[in-house]
């Protein structure tokens, strides 16, 4: 049987980033709003830290296709350009 934590955690990886920016925020919000006992509080701070934890893998993911887009493109023509075009 899985933990709560555990659905919980899956249940966020879910989450596309701007899902899980747009809750982030609002968990923000909410704790800076005040007027939340000690557990509610404790309990947003985690979520805020996961949420954060998502949107982060988020955008390194996006940084590495980004990155490897790049890469291909640039192919391996370019790689000896600097070279050939020297002149003697």
């Amino acid at each position: 049987m899985t933990s709560e934590v555990e659905q919980t955690t899956a249940m966020s990886e879910a989450l596309g980033y701007e899902q899980a920016r747009d809750e982030l925020i609002e968990v923000v919000r909410r704790l800076e709003a005040g007027g939340t006992t000690l557990e509610e509080s404790l309990a947003l701070w985690e979520r805020g830290e996961e949420l954060a934890k998502v949107c982060r893998r988020r955008l390194d993911g996006a940084r590495a296709r980004l990155d490897a887009a790049l890469a291909e493109e640039a192919g391996p023509e370019d790689e000896g350009e600097g070279e050939s075009s020297r002149e003697p």
